[in-house]
């Protein structure tokens, strides 16, 4: 029986897909979501995923009459630390079918991943340091968290529903392009405006992480460049531009929740072909 590193590969991914959106959503497409007022949501300085509901006006297909609503509360690291990255995680699962239910009692901060295409249309992508908290030495794709901080909730602004619903689902948008600047080095100019394409879990530690894909006008080599002058160069070792072709070999190296968001890049690519 072939696996690869913990994972049985003929049985079992090493990701599930919580959220696909093929076609794309803008930021006008993901609304309503806020720091809710409930008990079983942690306090702290991340955003918690709590889950989604689909709204269409003509069927749930992403396109442009379909919007996402995100279930966001707060957690922080030290949660985070002590819930999902626990030894004994596995116990802190409820035995339910519903995804909510089942991670009720976990930090489940939402990372971000974005799958970045070069003008010569290649795909970037991160090996990590040896000294990161999580899959050191691992392939990822650039990314991080949104930042609560940036919204005005940790300093606590006087905001309206309407008015924080709408800055967090910004933020969502504004987080990956800061992410993708600070690790690869690339200007904010050079990429087109990012569009979400779905969530990816990986099953080891139930992390989720939100997924979004731009375009950069830069080529390969010139991106090889700045990425030594990277603002956060040193959560990583090496950038690669690898070709969409050789991305699935690469993905095995991958958090499970980074092979997810290449699993959401090709239902995209699919998409566009349909």
């Amino acid at each position: 029986m072939a696996e690869i590193g913990n994972y049985d590969v003929t049985s079992r991914l090493p990701y599930k897909l919580m959220l696909s959106c093929p076609s794309g959503l803008l930021p006008s497409q993901i609304w309503d979501q806020r720091a809710q007022q409930n008990s079983s949501l942690y306090n702290g300085k991340k955003f918690r995923y709590g889950g989604h509901a689909f709204h269409s006006t003509g069927g749930v297909d992403c396109k442009s009459n379909c919007y996402l609503n995100l279930h966001l509360g707060l957690t922080d690291y030290r949660t985070f630390m002590g819930t999902n990255l626990n030894p004994l995680w596995e116990k802190f699962l409820v035995q339910s079918e519903d995804e909510t239910i089942r991670c009720q009692h976990t930090s489940n901060p939402l990372g971000n991943g974005g799958i970045v295409e070069t003008s010569d249309g290649k795909i970037l992508v991160l090996k990590r340091s040896n000294n990161v908290g999580e899959f050191p030495g691992h392939f990822v794709f650039p990314g991080g968290h949104p930042e609560p901080e940036e919204v005005g909730i940790i300093s606590h602004d006087n905001l309206d529903p309407e008015s924080l619903s709408r800055r967090v689902s910004m933020e969502m948008f504004d987080s990956i392009v800061r992410e993708v600047v600070e690790e690869t080095g690339v200007p904010a100019i050079s990429l087109s405006n990012p569009v979400f394409i779905g969530i990816s879990r990986r099953e080891l530690n139930v992390r989720p992480t939100a997924f979004f894909f731009m375009k950069c006008s830069l080529q390969s080599k010139d991106i090889e460049k700045l990425y030594s002058s990277a603002q956060d160069g040193f959560e990583s070792t090496q950038l690669c531009t690898i070709s969409k072709d050789e991305l699935e070999s690469v993905a095995w190296k991958m958090p499970g929740c980074h092979h997810g968001g290449l699993a959401l890049y090709k239902l995209m690519e699919d998409a566009k072909q349909n």
